[in-house]
């Protein structure tokens, strides 16, 4: 648990305010974010570590798994150890500070309003380099309906990664756990990928990655769901909501990862449009299946329905979590 409390309840305040934090400020580029030093980290001993035969490939690569993940935790928890010997406002002050670091809410939505932003305004190339900044998918080409695509499906798959998730942990271990879980979730963005020169290296990082957000991801469909029901006639209609929960139980498993399939199917099917399809990757076209059933087609509008979506998701998810850790006390 967190330095600074004395059991699960005040876990919750904290991350409470923590929460707060990242909505007010989100993370200012002149403060050192720790998923950019992970980052960095990862990417030297890739370097060093990703070479020899599959096997090798494979140990080395679950080694490195293994000393990131392991080696954030160890060293937040040391660090919040030794500012709370120092002084316990220190401790608060620092434990606060990564919390917020490990939530992503602000940057999220703001990311998603860059591109909705020229979009409203017909401005298909600015449209198009927003988008650029948060996804890899190619968009040089992409029209309204493809740049909300890509748009909708990064806030809905990053819910879970930004938001959900980090929540989850932080409420279990403070912030030491919070932040091994945004060293696993650095570690598949970076090596987890299924080509020739991290197929291997990769296979751990991926394989925890699953892990740590399996659990989190179907409980952020649900409480997408339940968000829905707060929204219908504000881009839900309840016939919609009705349905979702089913579809996304068929539909989610369709999607390559075992995890982001359920936020992205569950807002899928609540905002009636189709999400998924061919996406191409520096010129390579990439098939996935779709989810959803399509009956309205895709504009600027759904990204923002898509935001509130998201808001209403981790606040759901938050409120039940504190209230179920609030009655284990």
């Amino acid at each position: 648990m967190s330095f600074m409390t004395d059991g699960m309840p005040a876990a919750v305040i904290l991350v409470a305010f923590a929460i707060l934090i990242d909505l007010l400020v989100g993370d200012p580029r002149w403060l050192p974010h720790p998923v950019v030093i992970i980052g960095r980290m990862i990417s030297s001993y890739e370097r060093l570590w990703n070479r020899g035969t599959a096997r090798q490939r494979k140990l080395s690569g679950a080694f490195l798994t293994v000393t990131v993940v392991g080696g954030v935790w160890l060293v937040s928890w040391l660090f919040l150890l030794v500012l709370a010997r120092l002084h316990p406002g220190l401790a608060l002050i620092a434990e606060l500070w990564l919390l917020s670091t490990a939530l992503a809410m602000k940057g999220l939505g703001d990311a998603a309003r860059a591109v909705a932003a020229p979009l409203s305004k017909g401005d298909l190339p600015a449209a198009r380099q927003a988008l650029a900044m948060i996804v890899g998918r190619d968009t040089q080409r992409l029209e309204e309906a493809g740049i909300t695509r890509g748009a909708v499906e990064t806030v809905a798959e990053n819910t879970v990664d930004g938001i959900t998730a980090p929540l989850f942990f932080a409420l279990i271990g403070g912030a030491p756990l919070a932040l091994a879980y945004k060293a696993v979730n650095t570690l598949d963005s970076m090596v987890g990928y299924r080509n020739e020169r991290f197929n291997d290296f990769g296979y751990a990082s991926a394989k925890l990655d699953d892990i740590a957000n399996w659990l989190p991801a179907r409980l952020t469909a649900l409480c997408l769901w339940l968000a829905g029901g707060c929204l219908i006639g504000r881009g839900v209609t309840g016939s919609r909501w009705r349905g979702a929960l089913a579809a996304t139980c068929r539909e989610a498993p369709r999607h390559p990862s075992p995890n982001a399939g359920w936020p992205e199917a569950m807002v899928a099917n609540l905002l009636g449009v189709q999400l998924g399809g061919t996406n191409f990757y520096q010129g390579v076209a990439s098939h996935r299946a779709t989810l959803g059933s399509g009956q309205m087609p895709l504009n600027v509008a759904h990204i923002s329905m898509t935001l509130r979506l998201m808001h209403g998701g981790w606040l759901l998810f938050f409120t039940l979590a504190a209230l179920t850790l609030w009655g284990l006390r």
